[in-house]
């Protein structure tokens, strides 16, 4: 098996394009260098770290490259200590050389010809820079969600992902559990008959994943950490150690706390169930919202609002619902959370679909998943164009939630209707010479 790489021609029309000619040599010719996907880790804190694991247990793979802003230091998961070194140090052990290198920006390993795909961890706010920059140097890409930070953001790295032809897999695993599978086919096939409302349980609050939420007060920037790269394109603000590591997630400028971060897994699954992968509601309806007073974090602890869709479903979605997804419709209900899922009659879960009936795609492995299309070429389980729109109802949510009013949405020209301050929130200034183009 070899990596497959887009084709000469669709490398001369992106060139045409204007996009930059930082091309694998790969590209060039329909041979790969070798029956191994190279791939590098570009933020290897908290999720970039966890997944190198899996990755490099899969003897189609090698790991290169590991890169992050943070040489190394706490902040992460439960304080753990993180960063580019103990990634290049845990691929090297596990490798038994020295064969992967570390480095600390992404555009050094976008330039290298022998690097196949990449895998985003970063803080959400860099996700799209990265993503387009990626793409346009056809790598193909592992990103973690929640996609983007903003509804502009996805559009442009979904287009990019397109126009490029690489792999794209979404980090929603949600999609390779049989679980959620099960319960999205149950929906499809209409064995719950007519659906009208899906309840979508998020958490609440703003958990102190890194240890660091009471250090609050500048402080200078520890040795071995780019600070002003890390924070990129977003708005310039004083180090403190509770801005960053793990925590980022409560803060606006960077995540947008448990709406997307949830968000991203929950709403995804519902989208997926009802068959929305290509479009979304047409409103967001009573959004309520609540924010416990942080010198830095800024995201809703306590939230809930509905969506409408088209077809005369209802999405309830709070902190206050049970967690996961449940599906109601004329004749049961079914609900699926990781590793379970339940039904209002048993015979839901037990019969098997039949032969004529919808079959969702069928993934058991999403790192797997993501490593098999990369030689094969097909789509994966959880494409960007999916992971956009799912990610967008979050996105308007979480502007209704701010403004404290309800709003009218176009899933086909994807445009807030009649709202020109809530329009403006689709996207983000950036800072510096930083440009989405």
């Amino acid at each position: 098996m070899k990596p497959a790489s887009p084709s000469r021609r669709a490398f001369v029309q992106s060139s045409l394009l204007g996009f930059p000619a930082i091309v694998p040599a790969r590209v060039l010719s329909q041979d790969a260098p070798s029956n191994r996907l190279s791939i590098a880790f570009i933020g290897t804190g908290n999720n970039g770290t966890n997944w190198l694991k899996p990755f490099l247990q899969d003897q189609r793979v090698r790991v290169l490259a590991v890169c992050d802003v943070n040489r190394e230091g706490g902040g992460y998961w439960s304080g753990s200590v993180r960063g580019r070194e103990p990634a290049r140090r845990l691929v090297n052990e596990h490798y038994g050389d020295n064969s992967c290198v570390a480095l600390s920006d992404f555009r050094d390993v976008l330039s290298r010809e022998d690097i196949d795909s990449i895998y985003i961890g970063t803080p959400d706010h860099w996700h799209a820079l990265i993503a387009i920059a990626a793409a346009r140097a056809r790598k193909h890409i592992y990103g973690q969600k929640p996609l983007s930070l903003t509804v502009r953001e996805g559009r442009a790295m979904a287009d990019a992902v397109k126009t490029a032809g690489i792999v794209w897999q979404t980090g929603s695993q949600q999609r390779s559990d049989s679980n959620f599978r099960k319960v999205c086919e149950l929906v499809r096939n209409n064995r719950l008959g007519r659906v009208h409302t899906v309840r979508v349980g998020l958490p609440r609050g703003r958990p102190d994943f890194g240890k660091t939420a009471h250090l609050t007060e500048t402080q200078p920037v520890p040795d071995g950490f780019d600070y002003d790269m890390w924070l990129g394109p977003a708005p310039e603000k004083p180090f403190a150690p509770a801005r960053v590591g793990v925590n980022f997630r409560w803060v606006s400028d960077y995540s947008g706390g448990q709406m997307t971060d949830w968000g991203a897994h929950h709403l995804d699954i519902a989208q997926w169930g009802l068959g929305m992968d290509n479009s979304g509601p047409v409103a967001i309806e009573s959004p309520r919202g609540e924010f416990e007073e942080h010198p830095i974090y800024d995201t809703a602890t306590e939230f809930s609002f509905e969506c409408k869709y088209r077809n005369g479903v209802t999405l309830v979605c709070s902190n206050e619902e049970r967690a996961g997804v449940l599906f109601e419709g004329r004749d049961g209900w079914a609900w699926a959370n990781r590793g379970t899922h339940e039904a209002s009659a048993r015979g839901l879960l037990t019969e098997p679909l039949g032969s004529n009936e919808k079959r969702l795609y069928r993934s058991d492995n999403h790192v797997k998943n993501f490593i098999d299309s990369c030689f094969s070429g097909r789509p994966t389980v959880a494409p960007i164009e999916a992971a956009h729109r799912s990610v967008t109802v979050a996105h308007l949510a979480n502007i209704a939630v701010k403004l404290g009013r309800g709003l009218r949405w176009d899933p086909r020209s994807e445009r807030i209707l009649g709202d020109a301050s809530a329009s403006a929130m689709l996207q983000r200034p950036y800072r510096g010479s930083w440009t989405l183009s």
